[in-house]
């Protein structure tokens, strides 16, 4: 499709290597987590770089986001992180998606779709250990269960949990992780194998070796973002959000900008507008509070973000049209990260890559 507004998201597909490198721990596996396409950086490059890089598995939220990397042509193992919704079992197997279960529900709507798909089909058994989103509760009944997914004619190919707040509480989270391996434990107590144990999403793949096991999910710090404060040491940021001045007028004293006229001038200044808004993904709440990059130097954005463009305080500095604009990025000695966005915004740094919008065209190098 042709692109003629200036706004793009740029993804250095090396950064998204060299992340995978540095977060593989020796003698595990590791499986890139590309949901919400590839958390808004383009799952099916961002997935061919982090399996060129050394990843082995690659983990999705959807049926649907499986498929499409299937039809992109990747034959790795993929695992569906939450149970198939009903009706989809099918389709999922026979693109040959591994099932998460966690309920006797799941587990026989899975046995009855790999009869009808003619597929000896491997499961992994997640085990809710303290995050109680979805999984088995309680850890002590996964023999039970593991005991129906073997009757029922599939494989225990693995079990898994997932860490509420691997980030910050170290007793939670060892807690958590011993609870697996206990679960584990029992399993293998009753004769059933139970495959493949993980655990560590990004911030326990930085922060805690113990739980590495047989395979580490990363999921952010793939794109070079913090896990949590501090946890982005080695890491390269993956994405940047660019844009171009498309106006620049000089202002008089008094004059106030944008809906609601909630910016008011104190003195002559130059605003330079950029054809970038909410419907891009770059929030109301950034109104009056983040900066944008503009020939090096930290630009306010200045009154109400509309749903196309924003305006910027340029001072007595001047602009011109084309001149580049970083929203997210480097730009000479300067740069501005998701998390600064998000600190305005009182959120994660994944939700501002996770929000730009699919209207902002993603071009990959590297």
């Amino acid at each position: 499709m042709s692109r003629f507004r200036p706004t793009v998201v740029e993804v250095d597909l090396d950064a998204v290597r060299h992340n995978v490198r540095t977060l593989t721990p020796p003698g595990s596996q590791v499986m890139a987590v590309v949901k919400g396409d590839a958390y808004g950086h383009g799952a099916v490059p961002v997935a061919r770089a982090a399996l060129g890089a050394g990843a082995t598995w690659l983990g999705v939220a959807l049926v649907e986001e499986g498929m499409e990397l299937r039809d992109a042509g990747f034959d790795v193992p993929i695992l569906v992180l939450s149970e198939f919704p009903r009706g989809s079992d099918k389709d999922a197997l026979a693109s040959g998606l591994t099932p998460t279960v966690y309920s006797e529900a799941g587990v026989a709507s899975v046995a009855e779709a790999a009869t009808a798909v003619g597929r000896h089909t491997a499961v992994h058994l997640k085990v809710d250990t303290g995050m109680h989103r979805v999984g088995l509760w309680p850890p002590e009944a996964a023999p039970e269960l593991a005991r129906r997914i073997v009757d029922a004619g599939l494989i225990l190919g693995g079990m898994w949990t997932h860490f509420a707040s691997a980030e910050s509480d170290d007793h939670m989270t060892r807690e958590q992780l011993d609870r697996l391996l206990r679960a584990s434990a029992a399993v293998r107590a009753a004769g059933i194998e139970p495959g493949l144990l993980h655990a560590a999403n990004s911030a326990a793949t930085i922060r805690f070796p113990e739980s590495h096991l047989d395979l580490v999910r990363p999921g952010v710090a793939i794109y070079g973002l913090a896990a949590g404060p501090g946890l982005d040491a080695g890491l390269r940021p993956a994405l940047s959000w660019r844009s171009a001045v498309t106006m620049v007028k000089r202002l008089p004293a008094g004059e106030r900008i944008s809906y609601g006229q909630t910016y008011a001038l104190e003195r002559d200044t130059t605003v330079a507008t950029i054809p970038v808004g909410y419907e891009d993904g770059f929030s109301r709440l950034l109104s009056n509070r983040a900066e944008v990059l503009i020939r090096g130097v930290r630009r306010r954005v200045a009154g109400t973000v509309t749903m196309d463009q924003i305006v910027v305080d340029c001072g007595d500095d001047d602009a011109a049209l084309g001149d580049d604009v970083v929203l997210i990025g480097a730009q000479g000695e300067q740069r501005i990260t998701a998390e600064e966005l998000a600190g305005h915004m009182g959120t994660i740094g994944y939700e501002i890559v996770c929000a730009i919008s699919s209207r902002v065209p993603r071009e990959h190098r590297g």
